[in-house]
C-alpha cells in the first residue's frame, strides 16, 4: 500500500512540474508574420538610401498614414542579388482590364501602423540567410494640412498611388467616392476636404523609391520598390518551431512634398502649388519572435 501511495505522489510531481513549464508553445505549422510601420522619425533618404534634405523651392511635411498597401516582398541574400532572383514571399493581384498589365487595386490587401499585412507558414519560404528585403508599395492613404482661401489650414485626406501602374474601378476617400474605370500610373493622387474631392497627377520619375543597392541591384524605374537592409542576417533553418515576425519600418518623414509659391511651409493648392512627391523615405527591416 505504501508503495502505492509514494507512486501516487511522484506522478502528482511529475504532473505538477508539467504544468508550470513557462517554455513558449510549439507550433506544428509557425508562421512567418510580416507587419507593417510608420516612422515619421526615421531618416528621410533619396533614391540612392542616402539623407535627403527638401530642395530649395520646395516644401514638405509628414503625413498621418491611415492605411498602406503593398504589391510584392522579396527576400535578399546579398547585395548583388537582383530583383526577382531573391526569395517572393508576396505578390499582389493584377489585371489587364484597363489595357496595360496593372496593380489591381480592387484585390489590395490595406492595412494601418503596426498591422499584419501577411502571415504565411515558415515551411514555404526557403531556407537560408537574408541581409535585404525589397518591398513594391502600391498605395498610401493619410491625412495631411493644407491652407485654403477664407478658411485657415485645415485636415485633408491624400491618397497616393505610388505603385508601377494602378487599375481603379473606384474607392472610397474619407466618405467620397472617386471613380476611375481606367489605369493609372505611379503618382497619380487624390485629396478630400470639407467634403470636396480634387485629383492630379505627380510628375513622372518624381516619386522617391529608396534603393541603396542602385550600384549592385538596380530597380526598374517607377516600380516604388524600396529596398532595406537587416541590421544582422535574418535566417530561416527550416526548423522553426515559432513564428518568425518581420516588421517593415517606412520612413514617412516629410514623404508630402510640393513646390512652394507662397514660401510660408505650408501646403496651399488654391496658391497653385503643385504636388512633387508622396515616395516613403526609407526601410528598415527587423525581426522578432
Amino acid at each position: 500500500m505504501k508503495s502505492v501511495n509514494l507512486l501516487f505522489i511522484a506522478l502528482f510531481l511529475m504532473l505538477s512540474s508539467c504544468s508550470s513549464d513557462d517554455s513558449p508553445p510549439v507550433s506544428d505549422n509557425p508562421q512567418l508574420i510580416i507587419k507593417l510601420n510608420f516612422d515619421p522619425n526615421q531618416q528621410r533618404l533619396d533614391n540612392l538610401g542616402q539623407p535627403a534634405t527638401i530642395p530649395n523651392g520646395n516644401a514638405a511635411q509628414t503625413p498621418t498614414i491611415q492605411r498602406m498597401s503593398a504589391n510584392y516582398i522579396e527576400f535578399a541574400p546579398i547585395a548583388t542579388t537582383l530583383l526577382g532572383q531573391g526569395e517572393i514571399v508576396y505578390e499582389g493581384a493584377e489585371t489587364d482590364e484597363g489595357g496595360d498589365m496593372a496593380i489591381d487595386f480592387q484585390q489590395s490587401i490595406f492595412v494601418g501602423d503596426d498591422e499584419v499585412f501577411l502571415s504565411i507558414p515558415l515551411s514555404e519560404v526557403a531556407s537560408g540567410a537574408y541581409e535585404w528585403v525589397r518591398v513594391s508599395l502600391a498605395y498610401q492613404e493619410g491625412d495631411i494640412q493644407l491652407l485654403a482661401d477664407n478658411i485657415g489650414e485645415v485636415t485633408g485626406r491624400l491618397a497616393s498611388f505610388v505603385g508601377y501602374n494602378n487599375y481603379i474601378t473606384e474607392f472610397d476617400l474619407n466618405g467620397s467616392t472617386i471613380t476611375v474605370d481606367d489605369n493609372v500610373l505611379q503618382g497619380f493622387w487624390a485629396f478630400e476636404a470639407l467634403g470636396f474631392t480634387t485629383q492630379g497627377q505627380a510628375p513622372e520619375g518624381a516619386t522617391t523609391v529608396p534603393n541603396p543597392l542602385f550600384d549592385t541591384s538596380p530597380v526598374p524605374q517607377g516600380s516604388c520598390v524600396v529596398t532595406g537592409q537587416f541590421a544582422n542576417a535574418f535566417e530561416i533553418t527550416g526548423n522553426e518551431t515559432e513564428d518568425v515576425i518581420v516588421t517593415l519600418s517606412f520612413s514617412i518623414n516629410n514623404s508630402f512634398e510640393w513646390t512652394e509659391v507662397n514660401a510660408d511651409g505650408k501646403y496651399e493648392p488654391s496658391a497653385g502649388e503643385q504636388v512633387v512627391d508622396m515616395g516613403l523615405r526609407g526601410l528598415i527591416p527587423s525581426v522578432s519572435n
